[in-house]
């Protein structure tokens, strides 16, 4: 049996590569070692599907730590509005939501799902389900086919990988592409989780005084060892019973993860910052005027609203004011306390959950290895790199899959060019 493009893998970069080969009149199989294909996207944005992000490119490029530069020159080829189009195309409508995240109207990330199935089968795509691929086959400094699990050979002109990284791993990713890349030549960067919650080892943690309680727009930083901030997220967080979780702890993970390795830490700092708009004199200036106006009141009580009641009563706590002590006896120096840990309530993590329980996998195929426009292998005839197997990472918010199917579509494109190409010169040659 023999095909013009083999794409291996059926998440949203594996889809993409295979409709884009399809649609350039390439004879298609796609193979995916499970039973359902799109199963990450089926459950991506909570199971309503964020299938990309409206932010211009370079606020896009900025949302993806990872290696987002890299992706300039696909984004010129095949941008964000153009997956926007080319979902509309399908008959899937988009809606805008906060920060340009785009979802379906039907709020179903299985109608987006459907719809690429549909169009794979219009296009004629063969599709293999339950095929785990064994090996992907290489002569000459050429891609041959691959073998599956079973024993099958396939010969084919041109291959692309769009295995997934090892997050999420019960859709499918558990890293089977490294080796394949690593036998075509490639390096894999160091591997690590992100998108990932944070874990601690502070007794507040542990004693789970606070597991369960979520802050609003709050700032949270993560520390380097001389107290300057690395990165800075104003999100939402919520404590849990092994350490913290949410959008801003999400997104600063990777950076706990870098800065462990980069200094051989056991542990990080982290700053929490719970009144972002205001600095700390003008925190003690309106607790001050509080406080005078209701002496005899307990502080608890006066300061009521201010935070969340748990944090409030943890925070006062940790300034060392007694929470039922009348106004009138708190000491301006206590009040200046408060109002520090306010603005920088500093603790201490130790590292983050698995990588098989983050929403992302960092690191990857080098990109250097990479051509920008046509996710072609630098080392490898005809083979084509696309979606988490690579060295990117980004938020979420649109922005992974954004990247998946942004390199989907030029590695399809290239890998049924290519395959064309070769077909031609095999004719010329006869």
């Amino acid at each position: 049996m023999e095909f013009d493009v083999i794409v291996v893998g059926g998440g949203p970069s594996g889809l993409m590569s295979a409709i884009a080969a399809g649609e350039k009149g390439a004879k298609v199989l796609l193979i995916d070692k499970g039973q359902k294909l799109g199963r990450k996207l089926a459950i991506s944005g909570g199971g309503r599907c964020n299938v990309t992000n409206r932010l211009p490119v370079d606020e896009i490029v900025k949302h993806i730590p990872g290696n987002g530069r890299f992706l300039y020159s696909a984004f010129s080829e095949f941008s964000n509005e153009d997956i926007i189009k080319f979902f509309e195309n399908l008959g899937i409508t988009l809606k805008e939501e906060d920060h340009g995240r785009m979802f379906p109207v039907t709020d179903k990330a299985q109608n987006v799902v459907d719809a690429l199935i549909t169009k794979l089968k219009e296009l004629k795509v063969t599709i293999y389900t339950n095929s785990p691929v064994k090996d992907v086959l290489y002569e000459e400094g050429k891609v041959i086919g691959v073998v599956l699990k079973e024993g099958q050979k396939i010969s084919a002109k041109a291959a692309v990988l769009a295995v997934g990284g090892k997050s999420v791993p019960h859709t499918g990713s558990t890293g089977d592409g490294y080796a394949w890349a690593k036998k075509a030549g490639h390096t894999i960067t160091d591997l690590f989780p992100t998108e990932v919650p944070v874990t601690s080892g502070e007794p507040f943690i542990k004693d789970k005084t606070l597991q369960g309680l979520s802050l609003q727009d709050i700032e949270l930083s993560v520390l380097n060892p001389k107290g300057k901030p690395i990165i800075t997220h104003k999100m939402d967080m919520i404590f849990t019973h092994f350490g913290i979780s949410g959008p801003a702890v999400l997104r600063c993970s990777q950076f706990v993860v870098k800065a462990m390795k980069k200094w051989n830490l056991n542990t990080v700092t982290m700053k929490l910052d719970a009144l972002p708009e205001q600095n700390k004199e003008e925190i003690f200036q309106s607790l001050l005027q509080l406080l005078k106006e209701e002496p005899k009141k307990a502080v608890k009580n006066t300061f009521k609203g201010l935070l969340p009641e748990r944090y409030l009563h943890f925070l006062l706590e940790r300034a060392g004011i007694d929470l039922q002590a009348p106004g009138s006896t708190v000491s301006h120096e206590k009040l200046r306390a408060f109002a520090h840990v306010c603005k920088e309530f500093n603790f201490q993590v130790n590292g983050t959950l698995s990588i098989e329980k983050a929403f992302v996998t960092g690191g990857g195929v080098s990109v250097k290895e990479i051509h920008p426009k046509e996710m072609a292998s630098k080392f490898m005839d005809g083979l084509y790199f696309c979606g988490e197997i690579l060295d990117i990472h980004g938020y979420t918010g649109g922005y992974n899959i954004t990247s998946a199917l942004v390199t989907g579509r030029l590695a399809g494109l290239n890998a049924a060019l290519y395959s064309r190409q070769i077909k031609m010169n095999g004719k010329k040659a006869e």
